[in-house]
């Protein structure tokens, strides 16, 4: 069977190449990550049909009870994971194609345990609340983002190895500094950080969702515009720059895009671990696409982050396992067995 070759869509001064391999891919990918939305809109204590969570969700059931459940406990916490992974995922497809590297994810290179920085100071140091939290996490995740490329710097690029090397530094350093605050803290302000640090769904309501979905449509379209650039700047800083690409200014503005959507991540559920890892490469080899899958990445990142809650829900003997816990469990597993089959090591 032949795969169908790509063509170029022209519309006036702008062009659009379409793959058919990868709209097909997204297309089954979305209607998966809905399905298995609405199979959790039925797990949990109050289980539900397929067609009761429906006729819920429509004002059409008979149950107020069940209505009651969905719209203000099971659809936060779906909606709150979809834009979650949404996020992480096309994180992690920009900072795999900026640092050449298949290790080049937020969680790996220190910006997620700088955004956890941020949230414990609060809590041990403040008691802040949950609003404090979150935006602590948010400014330091961006200033621990802003470090990490300032130092990976060699004259006037950055990228690649460096970039890597230097935010792996970064993040233990930081995490030995949440140690000694956990540690020297109060005992329940420490439990409270430590319940924060395992990233959660639990306890998800609509204030978590809108502020995640706004963030997330309003980088989007920054991140899709700069796709171009960023699939040149894959080619080498020298032919990207010969073709007319600005090196340095493209990708500060898509570091601070993905700084942006991994902070909108950690702000809305904690630090969540591997999905951003995992996600893009999930994505690229079920396209068999030489783009960067930003947007099949964060459908792959959704998918993923669905998948992790059905499993810390129906797969862990009621113990109900924060949704962080459990991305590390599965994506340990996977990132060895990414090692095991890398040529490089």
């Amino acid at each position: 069977m032949k795969t169908a070759l790509p063509a170029v869509i022209r519309f006036a001064s702008y062009s659009l190449l379409w793959r058919p391999r990868v709209m097909l891919i997204g297309t089954l990918l979305m209607v998966l990550t809905l399905l298995l939305g609405l199979m959790l809109l039925g797990v949990g204590t109050l289980a539900l049909s397929p067609g009761e969570v429906l006729a819920s969700l429509f004002g059409a059931g008979d149950n107020p009870t069940a209505e009651r459940v969905i719209w203000r406990v099971r659809l936060p916490r779906v909606l709150t994971a979809v834009c979650v992974g949404a996020a992480l995922g096309m994180a992690g497809s920009i900072f795999q194609s900026i640092s050449r590297n298949a290790l080049g994810s937020p969680d790996i290179i220190g910006f997620t345990t700088g955004a956890a920085s941020g949230a414990i100071v609060q809590i041990i140091l403040f008691n802040a609340g949950p609003l404090g939290t979150s935006l602590a996490a948010v400014l330091s995740g961006i200033c621990t983002a802003a470090l990490v490329f300032v130092l990976s710097m060699k004259g006037r690029t950055s990228g690649g190895y460096r970039l890597v090397l230097v935010g792996i530094g970064v993040g233990a350093m930081l995490t030995g500094l949440n140690t000694i605050l956990l540690v020297t803290g109060d005992l329940d302000q420490a439990m409270t950080a430590q319940l924060w640090l395992s990233g959660s769904l639990n306890t998800r309501t609509w204030a978590h969702v809108l502020p995640a979905a706004l963030g997330l449509v309003l980088i989007t379209p920054v991140a899709v515009y700069q796709a171009r650039q960023l699939n040149l700047l894959e080619m080498g800083d020298d032919t990207a720059s010969q073709l007319g690409v600005s090196v340095e200014r493209s990708r500060l503005l898509m570091v601070m895009a993905a700084v942006g959507l991994t902070a909108i991540a950690t702000a809305a559920a904690g630090p969540i671990s591997f999905i951003a890892l995992a996600a893009p490469q999930l994505a690229r080899r079920l396209t068999a696409s030489p783009d960067i899958p930003l947007l099949t990445g964060a459908v792959m990142g959704a998918l993923l982050l669905l998948v992790a809650d059905l499993v810390s829900q129906r797969f862990t003997q009621h113990l109900n396992l924060p949704i962080g816990l459990t991305t590390g469990l599965l994506g340990g597993l996977y990132l060895l067995w990414l090692l095991a089959g890398s040529r490089k090591l």
